[in-house]
């Protein structure tokens, strides 16, 4: 492995000492029904609790979220609350890319010296999302009502270009995804095998218990404490046998299929930054280090946001002399199977090597925890092969692709398949 230097080497990720819930896709759980902010803060503590981390630990927590939610003005410090530990923080939302930047975010933190242990919580609820009202002089109704999800992913403000379209179920991410492929002339067939191949990938990981080490079964609680349901599976996965099925669904854009893209989801996800002294001490393997090498955001033409993570992948390789061969897990953050055919065209990469545990086109799209998962899926693959680097990436509205670079060190040597 070729040694690059961190940009903040002073900051690490205590192995395993992560994790969140399983992902189900809108209105199939009981976190419909809940105040996510608080099922999120009361689950990273029993995250915590099981990983045998105290919550006492912590000295700041950065947390970050894309839907609006009960209370969200106090931010990280009410989240702290309902953890069970009052601290200092900051809350933030880069759209689907927030997973990531938490995690970035929070080892600023700890580079600077200004905090020692870090919290890093990712939450999003798309179910019962609410709506807005807001005064507009600029139009006749003097109002606009504003529902969060659907509108926002039906209308670009930006550009100005939207799409839905209730009867042919189509919004403007569906169109902006037809027109990247047509932009790359894809061939149907390969985004239809490509789709195909990565529910396999995902029925392995889940089937060979690989994603128990990090999703935990949680009890949604009401208010009076009473249980209203358990989350314990990655609700609304489609089963598909056969490449045949695929082929068998109508094309909602160009070479975007129902098989093909993701699908709105409840969840969280949790993990630490801290020193390396404190992440030896935290991790549940001390011979594991794990490091941010770098990172980079890359903002592409207007209307094309499933090709923006290659362009910030090929800005961050040049920048770090790494290539794609130096890189052990290659994970895309991929709503669409588009993103994934755009980006192994661009990078020159063989798209099989990609999530190869699974990806959120398969198991949902909470938004704001999304990226934190695949986070760690990538960093338990790593860790699985013996250690390297793991490459994480995807897209955030607004034409935004943002990449990761992280360093896994094994001093044992070993690996845990």
């Amino acid at each position: 492995m070729k040694d690059i230097s961190s940009i903040y080497p002073r900051a690490f990720i205590p192995y395993g000492a992560w994790g969140g819930s399983w992902f189900p896709a809108w209105h199939t759980s009981a976190l419909a029904e809940v105040d996510i902010a608080r099922f999120a803060a009361e689950a990273m503590s029993f995250v915590l609790g099981r990983r045998k981390v105290p919550v006492s630990r912590l000295d700041y927590l950065v947390s970050g979220s894309t839907v609006p939610w009960l209370y969200k003005f106090w931010g990280s410090p009410y989240l702290s609350h309902s953890l069970g530990h009052r601290l200092p923080g900051f809350h933030l939302e880069q759209a689907c890319a927030t997973g990531l930047q938490v995690v970035v975010k929070a080892a600023a933190q700890v580079e600077s010296g200004s905090h020692n242990v870090v919290g890093v919580l990712a939450f999003d609820k798309t179910s019962n999302s609410p709506a807005g009202v807001f005064p507009n002089q600029g139009t006749y109704r003097r109002t606009e009502v504003l529902s969060d999800i659907w509108d926002n992913f039906a209308y670009d403000p930006s550009t100005g270009q939207s799409g839905f379209n209730q009867a042919k179920g189509e919004t403007s991410m569906i169109a902006c995804a037809g027109r990247t492929a047509r932009k790359y002339r894809l061939d149907l067939s390969e985004v239809l095998e490509l789709a195909f191949f990565r529910y396999q990938q995902y029925y392995e990981a889940k089937r060979s218990g690989f994603l128990d080490r990090f999703l935990f079964p949680m009890k949604v609680l009401d208010v009076r404490g009473q249980q209203l349901g358990v989350v314990d599976d990655d609700l609304g996965v489609r089963r598909y046998s056969s490449l045949d099925q695929f082929k068998g669904e109508r094309e909602l854009d160009t070479c975007v299929t129902a098989g093909g893209q993701t699908h709105a989801s409840d969840g969280m996800f949790t993990m630490l930054v801290t020193t390396e002294a404190n992440a030896r001490e935290l991790s549940e393997r001390p011979e594991i280090t794990i490091q941010l090498v770098a990172t980079a955001e890359y903002r592409t033409r207007s209307g094309f946001m499933p090709d923006s993570p290659a362009f910030a992948v090929k800005s961050l390789l040049d920048r770090t002399g790494l290539t794609m061969a130096d890189m052990t897990a290659v994970y895309n953050h991929n709503p669409f199977a588009v993103n994934d055919v755009v980006f192994a065209k661009l990078l020159e990469h063989d798209w099989h090597k990609m999530n190869n545990t699974g990806c959120p086109m398969i198991y949902g799209h909470p938004q704001g925890p999304t990226l934190t998962r695949v986070l760690v899926e990538a960093l338990e693959r790593t860790v699985s092969l013996g250690g390297g680097y793991a490459l994480v990436f995807g897209c955030a509205a607004g034409d935004v692709g943002i990449a990761a670079i992280f360093k896994v060190s094994d001093s044992k040597g070993g690996s845990r398949k």
